[in-house]
């Protein structure tokens, strides 16, 4: 064998060893299965990419700032096929915002601006996680959330802008999920186009969609609802948070599932197959060690040879005696005393 083919294996393995290290990490959540506390949540039904909008007008620089941001919290988002890449997220953004600059001037130019909000970006380089982060809502240290069911999931990655790792702010994004039992979670859901589903009789609902009260998220009956893109400082360090809440059933806690027999069964199968394996080991070293100490050959290797052979003698004997007694029904079989 060549140097070289003695090298190909070891080689290959690495590379594979590389390539899944470089694979990105938003998979790791799965929506399938939120777990906090022992407490189970279920949301692949609100899977997909979902959109809420914000605008803030800034007067003194005479600008209005129009928000998008999109958010699958099952998958990464997609590149849109055919658009501009430099006016998009990253690859392994979970949630992407879309800033939109428009000169109130007199010249209503316009200019568009991706945010990396949260996500996985180790493909680029910067070694930035999404770093998820659940939070039952009952266990919130939090009075405001000691009457809520649901949880709370935050997710990190992003910084605006992505390159600047001086001047650069970290973004991170916190998702409310309350339960709802009347909601799916996709009420007010957005139609392709950029048209929105409209209750009859409320023609200003699009208004009311970017109306942000200070005690509570937006005036909105939609299921998701922005609640803020601020400035906060959690720890000693300024994040550029975005915070949702999405009202839906599947924010519900369900109740325990009484244990079934199927789980006492599981017990069972388990101790048949120790069983099993503690018989198997002990029948193969003590037939190696006949086999070592005494020389034996075929029926001899097994330890209590002689008894195993008689096995299928005794057990017939025991079957016979059982039918007898069963058809005799107690009696003497037909003989008289002598």
């Amino acid at each position: 064998m060549s140097p070289s083919s003695q090298t190909s294996r070891p080689l290959s393995f690495a590379a594979l060893l590389t390539l899944s290290s470089l694979v990105p990490a938003s998979w790791a959540m799965d929506c399938s299965d939120i777990l906090t506390n022992k407490v189970h949540f279920n949301f692949k039904e609100l899977g997909g990419p979902h959109i809420v909008h914000w605008s803030r007008t800034d007067i003194e620089a005479d600008v209005k700032y129009n928000y998008n941001f999109t958010l699958d919290i099952c998958d990464f988002l997609k590149h849109h096929k055919g658009g501009d890449k430099h006016k998009e997220c990253q690859h392994g953004a979970r949630v992407c915002g879309i800033r939109e600059n428009v000169d109130l001037s007199g010249t209503n130019n316009a200019t568009i601006t991706p945010i990396d909000i949260a996500g996985s970006f180790k493909l680029h380089g910067n070694g930035r996680p999404m770093d998820e982060k659940y939070t039952r809502l009952k266990d919130s240290k939090s009075n405001a959330d000691s009457d809520k069911e649901g949880v709370r999931i935050e997710l990190h990655g992003g910084r605006f802008p992505a390159d600047d790792k001086k001047n650069g702010l970290d973004q991170r994004a916190i998702i409310e999920f309350v339960c709802d039992p009347d909601r799916s979670g996709l009420e007010g859901e957005e139609k392709d186009g950029g048209e929105y589903e409209k209750d009859d009789g409320d023609d200003d609902k699009s208004e009311k969609k970017l109306v942000r009260r200070a005690d509570k998220c937006e005036d909105s009956e939609n299921s998701l609802r922005f609640c803020g893109y601020e400035t906060e400082k959690p720890k000693d360090k300024e994040v550029q948070t975005l915070r949702l809440e999405w009202r839906t059933k599947h924010a519900c806690e369900q109740d325990a599932p009484e244990e079934s027999s199927s789980s006492h069964w599981g017990f069972f199968t388990w101790f048949i197959i120790i069983f099993f394996l503690a018989t198997a080991t002990y029948l193969i070293f003590g037939s190696w060690l006949n086999y070592n100490r005494y020389g034996a050959r075929g029926w001899d290797l097994l330890p209590h040879g002689d008894t195993i052979r008689d096995i299928p003698y005794i057990l017939k004997d025991f079957g016979r005696k059982v039918v007898n007694s069963t058809q005799g029904g107690g009696s003497r079989g037909g003989y008289s005393a002598v």
